[in-house]
């Protein structure tokens, strides 16, 4: 695997390494010692798949507070996302900064995010399929949100929202 580290410290986007023959080709997508080898937390504990009929949906922005705050890796399996990580640690320079990238089932790469950022994404193709590996386990009393069009962070998604459930239509204006 390929781990390319992002301007947010601890966020990467990963890449598969293919090995291609006349059958297609075979890739690890994830591996404890390599995780390890990059300082990343790799003890995931849970996985979870979100499947979205319509493009355009905004799922996110989502994270955890401490002490259950959550690490994640996602990777697109059916379909396209536009994948965003928004950092909410106040003790980075890249506080309330974002990054994005889309994530395919045909480019197979991933986002890897840290403790302490919001992870949002808008589908961009109809019939989407996301696995998520996370490291920590859902805590609905632990869990919080922001919102996507926040003017505190600036998130720009590449297409009209056409659904957005109401939570995350109505999570207040950030304030710090």
């Amino acid at each position: 695997m390929k781990f390319t580290p992002t301007k947010i410290p601890g966020a990467y986007l990963i890449e598969i390494e293919p090995i291609t023959d006349e059958r297609g080709f075979f890739a690890r997508s994830f591996c404890t010692d390599e995780f390890q080898q990059q300082g990343l937390n790799s003890n995931f504990v849970q996985c979870n798949v979100s499947f979205t009929t319509h493009k355009g949906t905004i799922r996110g922005m989502h994270y955890q507070i401490a002490p259950d705050t959550e690490t994640k890796l996602v990777r697109c399996t059916k379909g396209a996302i536009y994948d965003v990580i928004l950092d909410l640690r106040a003790s980075t320079p890249t506080f309330k900064q974002r990054i994005a990238t889309e994530l395919t089932a045909d480019n197979h790469q991933m986002f890897y995010i840290p403790p302490g950022c919001a992870h949002g994404l808008q589908t961009l193709v109809d019939d989407t399929e996301v696995f998520y590996q996370m490291a920590g386990v859902y805590n609905a009393d632990a869990a919080r949100g922001v919102r996507w069009n926040d003017p505190a962070f600036g998130i720009e998604m590449p297409l009209a929202v056409n659904v957005i459930n109401q939570r995350d239509r109505d999570y207040p204006d950030f304030t710090q």
